[in-house]
C-alpha cells in the first residue's frame, strides 16, 4: 500500500532514487523524479529481485547490525550473577558491587552509545575514502572477535576480580558498539542506493534482532539449569549469527539485482561531493543556499560529502529520529527491565523468572518489529507533515507512566500508581510499536528527499541522529534511575 504523502501543490523534494509516487503506484517500481542528464539514466533494464534474495540478505544484515547491543542488554540474569561476586555474599564495603549490578544497564547504554557518535563522524568522513565493503567486513570481523572474548569469559570464575571483569566487559561493549555503529551506518548508506523496500527490510531486521535475542534468552533460561550454561549457549548463538552475516554479505554483490543498483550508484556522473545543478538551483530558491558552498563544474572530486545541504534538508526528520530514540533509550532497558511483578512474593516461576524477560525484552522487541514492518505497507504521515513531529513529541508522556509502575528498588519516589502487571505490559508494547513505526518512517524518508549522489552520506547522517539520541538518552536514563 502506498499513500499520498502530501496534499496540495507544494510537494516535497523528490530525489533520483525517490520511492514516493502518486497514490496508485508501488514504491517498489520507482523511477527517477529529479530530471537528470540522459547520460545519467540507467541504460540497462532493471532486473527483478528473484526470490527476494536481496531483501532477505538486508533483513539478515539488519538483525546482525543490532545483535551485539541486544545480546548485551538481554542477558540481564547473567550480568547480575557475574556482578554479585558469583555468590550471594555482600560486598565488604557495602555498595560498590551492588551499584555496578543495579545500574549495569545504564552503564552499558553510555558505553555503547557515546563512542558510537564519534564513530559515526569518522564513518561520514570515510564514505568516499574507504569502500563500503571494507568498512562492513572489517566491522563484522571486530564484532566477532569481541564476542568470542565475551563467550570465553562466561565459564571463567570471576568472583575474585569482579571489578576487573566489569571493566573488561565495558571495554568490550565500547569496541563492539563502535564496530556495530560503523557496520549499521555503512549498510544503511548502501541500502539508500536500492529501492526503499530494502531499507525497510534492513530496519525491520534490526527490530527482529531484538526479538531473536529475547527469544534466545528465554529459551536458554528455561532449558539450562545453570545461568552460565544458559549464557554460554546464548553468546554462542551471537557468534554463529555474526558469521552468517559475513557470509550473506559476500553473497550480496553476486546477485544481478544488487549489481545493477550498486553499479548505477558508482556510475553516477555526479561525484558524492558535487550536486546536480538543477538541485542547486532549487536549493538556492527554497533555502537560500549559495552555489559557492559547492564545487563548481569541472573541479576535483571532494572526498568528504557536503554536510550543509544534508543537514538543512533533513533537519525536521533528523529531530524526529533523535527524539524517538532519545525517549526509548531512557526507558528501555534501564527502567523497563527493573519493573517487577506486583505478585513477585507469590514465588511462581512467571513472576520471579520470566516476567521481566517476557514483558520487558520480548514484548518490546516484538512490538518494535511490528511497528517497523507496518511501514512496508503504510507510510503516513509524510516527510513534510507536521503530524510526524507532533506524534514523536507525544511519546514524552511515556516517562511518567513507567516511573509510576512497580520499578524496584525505589528510594525517592515511593508511590506506585500502576500496581497491576498488565500496565507495564501495555506501556512497553506501545513504546515499542511507536518506536518502530515513527523511527522507521523518519529514517527512510531522509535519503529519499535528497539527490542520489548524497543518498549514502544522508544515510550515515540519519544514523548519526539516531546514535546521538541514544547517547544523550542513555545519560539521562542514569539520572532518571537515580531519581526514582
Amino acid at each position: 500500500m502506498a499513500v499520498d504523502l502530501e496534499d496540495g501543490d507544494d510537494r516535497f523534494q523528490h530525489s533520483a532514487n525517490s520511492a514516493y509516487k502518486p497514490v496508485n503506484t508501488s514504491f517498489q517500481e520507482e523511477e527517477p523524479l529529479i530530471e537528470e542528464p540522459v547520460g545519467n539514466r540507467y541504460s540497462l533494464q532493471k532486473p527483478k529481485d528473484h526470490l527476494n534474495g536481496a531483501y532477505v540478505i538486508f533483513f539478515i544484515l539488519g538483525i546482525g547490525s543490532l545483535l551485539p547491543w541486544n545480546f548485551f542488554i538481554t542477558a540481564k540474569q547473567y550480568w547480575i550473577y557475574k556482578l554479585q561476586n558469583c555468590s550471594n555474599q555482600q560486598d565488604p564495603k557495602g555498595h560498590g558491587v551492588s551499584d555496578l549490578r543495579d545500574y549495569f544497564e545504564s552503564y552499558i547504554s553510555i558505553a555503547s552509545t557515546v563512542p558510537s557518535v564519534l564513530c559515526l563522524i569518522g564513518n561520514f568522513v570515510l564514505v568516499n575514502r574507504v569502500s563500503a565493503s571494507i568498512r562492513i567486513l572489517s566491522s563484522l570481523a571486530v564484532m566477532l572477535a569481541v564476542f568470542v572474548v565475551i563467550t570465553v569469559l562466561v565459564k571463567m570464575d570471576t568472583s575474585t576480580w569482579t571489578r576487573r571483569f566489569f571493566v573488561i566487559t565495558i571495554v568490550c561493549v565500547v569496541i563492539v558498539s563502535s564496530a556495530s555503529t560503523i557496520f549499521s551506518s555503512s549498510i544503511f548508506g548502501l541500502t539508500s542506493c536500492f529501492p526503499m523496500k530494502n531499507s525497510q527490510a534492513l530496519i525491520s531486521g534490526q527490530a527482529m534482532g531484538g526479538t531473536v535475542s529475547a527469544v534466545a534468552s528465554v529459551v536458554d533460561l528455561a532449558a539450562a539449569a545453570d545461568v552460565t550454561d544458559s549464557a554460554l549457549a546464548y553468546f554462542l548463538t551471537a557468534d554463529v549469527f555474526i558469521i552468517v552475516c559475513i557470509v550473506v554479505y559476500l553473497i550480496l554483490p553476486k546477485l544481478e539485482y544488487s549489481r545493477y543498483y550498486m553499479r548505477s550508484h558508482k556510475g553516477s556522473t555526479h561525484p558524492a561531493g558535487v550536486l546536480p545543478s538543477s538541485y542547486l538551483e532549487g536549493a538556492d530558491e527554497s533555502q537560500g543556499i549559495t552555489n559557492s558552498s559547492f564545487p563548481a563544474k569541472g573541479t576535483s572530486v571532494q572526498n568528504i560529502p557536503p554536510l550543509r545541504p544534508i543537514l538543512m534538508k533533513t533537519a525536521v526528520l533528523g529531530f524526529c529520529v533523535f527524539y524517538v530514540f532519545f525517549i526509548s533509550i531512557i526507558i528501555f532497558p534501564s527502567i523497563s527491565s527493573s519493573i517487577e511483578s506486583v505478585n513477585k512474593d507469590s514465588g511462581s516461576l512467571w513472576t520471579n523468572k520470566y516476567f521481566i524477560p517476557f514483558t520487558s525484552f520480548l514484548l518490546y522487541n516484538f512490538a518494535d518489529w511490528c511497528g517497523r514492518q507496518i511501514t512496508a505497507w503504510i507510510q503516513a504521515p509524510g516527510p513534510k507533515s507536521k503530524l510526524l513531529p507532533a506524534l514523536v513529541l507525544l511519546r514524552t508522556l511515556s516517562l511518567p507512566l513507567f516511573m509510576l509502575c512497580n520499578y524496584q528498588p525505589r528510594i525517592h519516589i515511593k508511590m506506585v500508581i500502576f500496581n497491576k502487571d498488565v500496565y507495564p505490559a501495555v506501556f512497553i508494547a506501545l513504546l515499542g510499536l511507536s518506536n518502530g513505526y515513527l523511527g522507521t518512517l523518519a529514517i527512510i524518508y531522509g535519503p529519499k528527499i535528497l539527490p542520489r549522489e548524497l543518498a549514502e552520506a544522508t544515510g550515515v547522517v540519519m544514523t548519526f541522529y539516531l546514535t546521538l539520541g541514544l547517547a544523550l538518552g542513555s545519560a539521562c536514563s542514569i539520572l532518571l534511575v537515580h531519581l526514582i
